[in-house]
């Protein structure tokens, strides 16, 4: 047979390895479970050979296609993109093809997505979030799709991920420890999101167990420049000190809407955010934020996903997130001090 062949058989790679066709279908579909040098042995025929396993058929046979689906809201956010690399990295290789899916935060578009990784034969999800029409998660139930849910918890549903409420309310008491009382919130769009839903939820409730109310809240899409905009109005429409925001890239808005302002941070205000992602660390000054475990995170979804898709019963797991005090945080200005003091 030719070296350059496009037609090469399971039986000519296992002649040019020395190798059974077993140890050639073990490699490709469990290399864990065969020695590395066999292994190589039998990839360096796959490559010389050019040969490319006959995947439908094996999924017709087994009705597992080896193809994983992910979808996520935007992969603009480091955040998403870290954990998902995590993901991609903890499935065994050569056993699964990731594809991935961005929706925009669109929950029409997701459910588009979802459906058509699904026609594609994908043996399993990883979505981002509970929330969701709840005949999503019936239509997969029937087509028996194992999912696993990430960046939440707290749910029945198989999940990995963190709770949303607990980590701000971390920051929360953090800047309350301060001596703030005049804090507003720039927080994501809620609608269609229980992660930013939740972020201001236990923001409101920490602030309630200390007898006070947020003195303004935004609510607006993830960005610099809208980061930037809500500051503005926040500090134009009330006094304070202290400015939460839900993620990273809206405090880092707010940093440069308080740079173009002429206000110090943190002598004047304190900005915190949210993620921990690495603009947090290349900010002036550098973010007080709340640190999200994403790769930890990426790696545990993809084991329990891998455990749903065997048919064992997975277990979901709730991550830690704790604060990252850096430099964006200060006790209050005294009132009776003058700016410059």
């Amino acid at each position: 047979m030719s070296e350059r062949t496009t037609h090469a058989t399971v039986d000519d790679v296992a002649a040019l390895a020395g190798v059974s066709t077993a140890t050639v279908s073990r490699c490709l579909n469990a290399p864990e479970r065969v020695i590395p040098a066999t292994r190589e042995k039998v990839m360096a025929a796959i490559r010389k050979l050019n040969y490319t396993p006959n995947f439908g058929a094996r999924a017709l046979a087994s009705r597992k296609t080896g193809i994983i689906g992910a979808v996520v809201p935007t992969l603009e956010n480091a955040v998403f993109a870290h954990g998902i690399e995590a993901f991609e990295q903890a499935l065994p290789p050569g056993k699964f093809a990731l594809l991935i899916a961005s929706s925009g935060y669109d929950p029409q578009r997701e459910r588009e997505q979802i459906e058509a990784l699904v026609a594609r034969g994908a043996s399993g999800l990883m979505l981002v979030g509970f929330d969701r029409d709840p005949t999503v998660y019936e239509w997969l139930g029937h087509r028996r799709v194992p999912y696993v849910l990430a960046w939440a918890s707290g749910d029945s549903q198989p999940h990995a991920g963190f709770d949303n409420e607990a980590g701000i309310a971390q920051m929360v008491g953090l800047v309350l420890e301060l001596g703030h009382t005049d804090i507003a919130m720039i927080s994501g769009m809620t609608e269609g999101n229980d992660r930013a839903r939740g972020r201001l939820e236990g923001a409101r409730r920490e602030l309630a167990r200390a007898g006070l109310e947020f003195r303004g809240v935004a609510e607006v899409p993830y960005g610099i420049e809208t980061g930037a905009r809500a500051f503005e109005k926040l500090i134009a429409s009330h006094p304070v000190t202290a400015v939460i925001c839900g993620n990273d890239v809206l405090a880092a808005g707010a940093l440069r809407a308080a740079h173009r302002m002429g206000l110090r941070v943190p002598e004047d205000v304190t900005i915190t955010g949210f993620d921990d992602i690495d603009i947090a660390s290349i900010t002036y000054p550098e973010l007080t934020t709340v640190r999200v475990p994403h790769r930890r995170m990426g790696s545990e979804a993809a084991r329990l996903l891998q455990q749903l898709i065997d048919g064992k019963e997975g277990q979901s797991v709730q991550l830690p997130t704790r604060v990252v005090a850096r430099g964006t945080h200060a006790p209050p200005r005294r009132k009776d001090l003058p700016a410059s003091a």
